[in-house]
């Protein structure tokens, strides 16, 4: 819930200085709902209202514009009281005839796949999907551009992340039957490969809390649920078949640091993944080297992980923080670009003065690594402002008064990673990789 001053009520209106009369404008296209209370006494009410619009699933933002004078207004106390002791609950499960159709179309799927998002990503959804996944014996894929880590990443099931676009999706679902895609949109592209929203044959139904994500869906069908509550109807509905073969677990590659930098992103996340403990947190803004990230990933607990699915930069560094904010028994790991650093780089202060324990590893490339890809796609070349010549993170983070070291070895970066897992303060690590361009999609 973001709340934001207004001017005075009696200045709004003549455009004074830090003031707006479409002020709720503003943010509107980013949040669920965004209001400024008509008159003072509705404050604690509008309060209350933002408070359940935002826990409610979808959960996400909502926007409060608050008057200064109404802070000197009195509140009724009854009122008040009557709100703090409100309960607005989700409930979410299915009808019983809804839960017989999907078991019954489940359980005579062939090759069935199973694609999972962030909605899954909570205490009560997480372990729910894995024990369907097994009873189902069904591929499990995650969503493309992935905010959150919804299922564990060296599962035998898990076979990685499907490409953000439409012929990438059903190149990778070919040979599957049918679909089920637990608390993700279907599906969020990015790269524009057209083709076929679906392989021959496929077929895919989608459970969600989002109505709106189930109305644009251009294809396939779609519950509007609680993907925990449903996902637990599932399993009792779901009859095992020992018969139907598991499907072929996924390789990880063997990946080496060599024994001086600039180091390969699929080494430093190798040993990354080596060095980390299991409670530990990441997030990840280090987008030029996402498909190596996944590929070495080893989450296995719900809430482990950040991605800023969106794709704007200086996500990464202050969402750090605020998850070592909000639990600072688990420590975090920030795995950030050296552009996308600079966006948010004024959070590091904020780390320095609370102790934080985030260790913020600056991967070292020497300019937007992800935007050289995507204008390579593009057929441009030498485009001016993707170099990032003489940054010093080192320096700038000390500056911040967070510790602060350059890696050049195997046996540095190792020493770092290890600190990483015992953190009980902040500190920055930059790494150097090599300046390479991947293809973009």
């Amino acid at each position: 819930m973001v709340t934001a001053g207004q001017q005075n009520r009696s200045l709004v209106g003549l455009n004074a200085v830090l003031g707006e009369p479409d002020l709720v404008r503003v943010p509107e296209p980013q949040v669920k709902w965004a209001y400024e209370p008509t008159t003072a006494q509705d404050v604690p009410r509008a309060l209350s209202e933002a408070f359940h619009r935002a826990t409610l699933p979808p959960a996400g933002p909502v926007f409060v514009s608050l008057p200064m004078d109404d802070w000197d207004r009195p509140a009724d106390a009854d009122a008040v009281a009557l709100l703090s002791a409100r309960r607005v609950r989700w409930a979410g499960a299915a009808d019983a005839d809804v839960i017989t159709e999907l078991a019954r179309r489940m359980a005579a799927a062939r090759t069935p796949a199973l694609v999972v998002g962030p909605e899954a990503d909570d205490e009560r959804a997480y372990d729910r999907v894995v024990a369907l996944a097994e009873r189902w014996r069904a591929a499990v894929w995650t969503a493309p551009t992935p905010p959150r880590c919804p299922f564990p990443t060296r599962h035998p099931l898990w076979h990685g992340v499907l490409p953000p676009s439409i012929a990438g999706v059903a190149e990778h679902l070919a040979g599957h039957d049918l679909v089920l895609v637990l608390g993700a949109p279907v599906f969020r592209y990015h790269a524009h490969r057209p083709g076929p929203w679906l392989p021959e044959g496929t077929d895919l139904v989608a459970v969600g809390s989002d109505p709106g994500a189930a109305a644009r869906t251009p294809f396939g069908d779609a519950v509007v649920g609680d993907v925990a509550a449903i996902t637990a109807q599932l399993l009792q509905a779901l009859p095992g078949d020992p018969d139907r073969p598991p499907p072929t677990p996924r390789e990880v590659p063997h990946a080496v640091l060599p024994d001086e930098g600039p180091f390969p992103a699929d080494a430093l996340f190798a040993a990354l993944t080596e060095a980390l403990p299991a409670h530990a947190r990441l997030v990840n803004e280090s987008t030029a080297n996402t498909t190596q990230f996944w590929t070495h990933l080893d989450l296995r607990a719900p809430r482990s992980l950040l991605f800023p699915a969106a794709g704007g930069l200086g996500f990464g560094l202050p969402a750090a923080i605020g998850m070592a904010m909000a639990d600072p028994t688990r420590p975090v790991v920030a795995v950030l670009g050296d552009g996308a650093t600079q966006y948010g780089i004024a959070g590091l202060w904020t780390a320095a003065r609370h102790q934080l324990p985030v260790t913020f590893l600056v991967l070292r490339n020497g300019g937007y690594g992800a935007l050289r890809g995507f204008v390579s796609a593009l057929g441009v070349q030498n485009a001016p402002g993707l170099d990032l010549p003489d940054l010093d993170a080192v320096t700038i983070a000390e500056g911040y008064g967070v510790p602060a070291c350059r890696v050049s070895t195997a046996r540095e970066l190792k020493a770092a990673l290890g600190a990483a897992a015992a953190a009980t303060g902040p500190r920055l690590v930059e790494i150097p990789l090599p300046t390479e361009i991947r293809p973009f999609g």
